[in-house]
């Protein structure tokens, strides 16, 4: 089988030990579509995932597998995905019976992808990116945190250092998901060295070279808004320089 990239859009953090399980559970799978239930099925059993929030899509240098919208994800079949190439061209759908759509976050996740050559992405709906949304104007900034030499600089082609700043952009949120898709490329070109966009009143999307990667930064994204917003709440700057009590 081919080797190609495998991104995981997901709505919530998973300890290591889940994800190395879930790993060695597919790894024998001899198509990708099937790769896609097996998560889902994992996920629903360490009971990590609630209703239909999570997405996952399955890409290599031939197909993508895409996951429907709206479907209980511990009842997802291999049949219910949607199979298109890097154009968007369709070449393999559901059953018509089963009349399902798929993922609006899908032209979001291709954003990533496209643009940023990434082989992860995780969509969350935390609490700590919502409460920095709207603790923010246009940008959410921090820096002398340890936690910062976490976050990959893709502009820079390195983590980032613990004195530097990291800069987040925010933008609006929409009515419908894919509607985030232009401000979301536009912000991928404004903010090269990111690999974040934050989404007010919604949530964060995080994208990495590997699952791995993406699962990492995406623990110390949240780790440092949390630290943000308890920081903002005891009159602490989040980058002062020298700051002292």
């Amino acid at each position: 089988m081919q080797r190609g990239r495998i991104l995981f859009p997901l709505f919530v953090f998973f300890p290591i030990s889940y994800y190395s399980a879930i790993i060695k559970s597919v790894r024998k799978e001899t198509q990708k579509k099937h790769l896609y239930p097996a998560l889902s099925n994992k996920f629903e059993n360490v009971g990590h995932v609630v209703g239909t929030l999570n997405g996952i899509e399955i890409c290599n240098l031939d197909a993508i597998y895409i996951a429907p919208s709206g479907v209980q994800k511990e009842r997802i079949k291999s049949e219910d995905l949607f199979i298109q190439d890097i154009q968007g061209r369709d070449l393999k759908l559901p059953p018509p019976s089963k009349a399902l759509k798929k993922s609006q976050c899908t032209p979001l996740f291709m954003c990533a992808y496209t643009e940023r050559n990434a082989g992860a992405v995780i969509h969350t709906h935390s609490k700590n990116a919502v409460l920095v949304t709207l603790l923010c104007d246009k940008e959410f900034k921090i820096s002398q945190q340890e936690m910062i030499k976490g976050i990959w600089n893709p502009g820079l082609g390195r983590y980032n250092k613990y004195k530097e700043e990291i800069v987040v952009p925010i933008i609006e949120n929409t009515c419908w998901e894919s509607e985030l898709e232009d401000s979301l490329r536009a912000a991928m070109h404004k903010y090269p060295n990111t690999s974040a966009i934050l989404v007010r009143r919604h949530g964060i999307y995080v994208w990495g070279s590997t699952w791995e990667q993406t699962k990492a930064m995406c623990e110390c994204y949240d780790y440092l808004m949390d630290l943000a917003v308890n920081m903002k709440q005891l009159n602490i700057p989040w980058h002062a320089v020298e700051w002292r009590p």
